[in-house]
């Protein structure tokens, strides 16, 4: 099971191992009592894509796009995949406020479909 929430929402012990998915540390967030198990920065969107979009909800088309084809690229997501193949669960974590506009929707999408191919094919 995945789950995708805030990285500020409130540690739930259904989470299972917690992943923060984001290039950046959140703002406000300590790191030695962030109950986060894993930050797996390389699996954000690239620092030109991550600025570009600025969180600008006209270009969350266009960001999706762009995130998705340089996850298709990324060693990172395929580590993410191997991870949630052997973990179960695991909680996907992002800073965005927007939550419906944001990497870790992407990611959510795109690693769920990984997953459900690699199933079928087994």
């Amino acid at each position: 099971m995945i789950y995708l929430k805030r990285v500020y929402d409130k540690v739930d012990i259904r989470d299972g191992t917690r992943i923060l998915i984001d290039k950046l540390w959140p703002r406000g967030v300590r790191r030695s009592t962030s109950n986060i198990d894993l930050w797996l920065k390389e699996v954000g969107p690239s620092d030109d894509l991550r600025k570009w979009f600025a969180h600008e909800k006209d270009k969350w088309p266009e960001f999706r796009r762009r995130y998705e084809q340089e996850l298709k690229k990324n060693p990172a997501f395929e580590k993410l995949v191997d991870i949630a193949l052997s973990t179960d669960p695991i909680t996907l974590l992002y800073a965005a406020s927007d939550k419906e506009h944001n990497n870790g929707v992407v990611l959510f999408k795109m690693l769920n479909k990984r997953i459900e191919q690699i199933k079928k094919a087994k």
